[in-house]
């Protein structure tokens, strides 16, 4: 929900890995390394965290995990950019950093560009949602917002946007429409925009996450999962039809990502936040939706989840619960390698079924390759 500002003989997976059109795929190294390589768990498990870090110089422990192939991509921030020439500076040292990594597919390089208020990058979509479902125009300029998101972020280097936002508010006012995030009130007007803006997006190659499953347009004002646990005591029915709506037609339209939200839905899981249950990712997401890109969960430091350990705790749940990306997005280093570590160790010992793991593995390379 961010707005402001996861014994080596034994369990060692061989994982396919792409050569791709980027600018360092063609050299004989890259060429040598298409094949099945053997990654260790430290390896595999790093391929499934995203990290963040603080400011404007890339440090030198992101450059290594990148370069030791533990790392699946970076999220951006405001704080890490100051011009559009100083972050894609920023990016093609990543890149070249990542050239030395085993596993050459190209990172993923994220930001949430939704529009409106929540834009990291200056420029398009300078529209909130809001503006767009509100206007007699909405289709045209969600496709408009989608192209302009693209083309801003493919500008830079970056690959994946954060976005859109599907969540269907309730109340004028309420968590997300204070903030202009949501299309609509009607799961209808949500669903055809965000297809709209998911498919001009992704025609240039940039890939969208529709964000936040199962739904928290229910939020009230202060139900903000980055700070607290929420709950949202929605019936199944109107989760539904009405919350989940804009989901399926975000999923008809190939969208690459589905993020899950925090907030705990006691009509499907009562017990668990939906990053951390699997009847809502396994069941409802995969399952009732057929959803079959990557999951990726919000803040992984976020409040809501302050009864569930460490980050590496929290990792772990994430992972067993089928979660396929790990956001390490409180701008430290230190924090995607600990979700690395915690991941590694897990799949080391049988905590995580080594299938399960390596079949999410295989969803977010097919992801990184379909980018280059």
């Amino acid at each position: 929900m961010r707005w402001q500002s996861r014994r080596w003989a034994v369990t060692s997976a061989l994982v396919l890995v792409a050569v791709t059109a980027t600018t360092f795929a063609d050299t004989p190294v890259s060429q040598a390394r298409a094949a099945k390589i053997q990654l260790t768990p430290q390896q595999e498990a790093g391929q499934r965290v995203v990290y963040s870090y603080p400011g404007l110089t890339v440090p030198q422990s992101l450059l290594t995990a990148i370069q030791n192939g533990q790392a699946a991509g970076v999220i951006f921030f405001k704080e890490n950019i100051s011009s559009p020439t100083q972050i894609s500076g920023v990016i093609q040292q990543l890149a070249r950093a990542q050239q030395q990594s085993p596993v050459q597919a190209p990172l993923l390089l994220m930001t949430d560009q939704e529009g409106g208020q929540v834009r990291r990058l200056p420029g398009a979509p300078e529209l909130s949602e809001k503006e767009i479902g509100a206007s007699s125009n909405g289709p045209t300029l969600a496709t408009q917002a989608g192209t302009g998101a693209g083309d801003n972020l493919r500008g830079v280097g970056m690959n994946l946007n954060l976005a859109p936002v599907l969540d269907v508010y309730r109340t004028a006012g309420d968590f997300m429409d204070q903030y202009g995030r949501s299309y609509s009130m009607n799961a209808t007007t949500c669903g055809n925009l965000g297809r709209n803006f998911i498919s001009a997006q992704q025609a240039v190659k940039v890939a969208a996450t529709a964000k936040h499953f199962p739904g928290i347009g229910s939020a009230t004002t202060n139900q903000n999962t980055d700070a607290r646990p929420v709950t949202l005591n929605v019936p199944l029915s109107t989760l539904r039809s009405v919350d989940e709506a804009p989901y399926g037609q975000a999923i008809g339209a190939g969208v690459k990502l589905v993020m899950t939200s925090w907030a705990v839905y006691p009509s499907l899981d009562a017990n668990r936040p939906a990053g951390l249950s699997s009847t809502i990712v396994q069941q409802e997401l995969r399952g009732r939706l057929g959803f079959s890109g990557v999951t990726i969960t919000d803040a992984i430091e976020a409040g809501a989840l302050q009864a569930y350990g460490t980050t590496g705790q929290r990792s772990v749940l994430a992972a067993q619960a089928g979660m396929d990306l790990i956001l390490a997005s409180a701008r430290d280093v230190s924090q995607g390698q600990a979700a690395t570590t915690a991941l590694a160790n897990a799949l080391q010992s049988g905590q995580l079924d080594q299938a399960a793991f390596t079949a999410s593995l295989n969803r977010i390379n097919a992801l990184r390759s379909s980018l280059g």
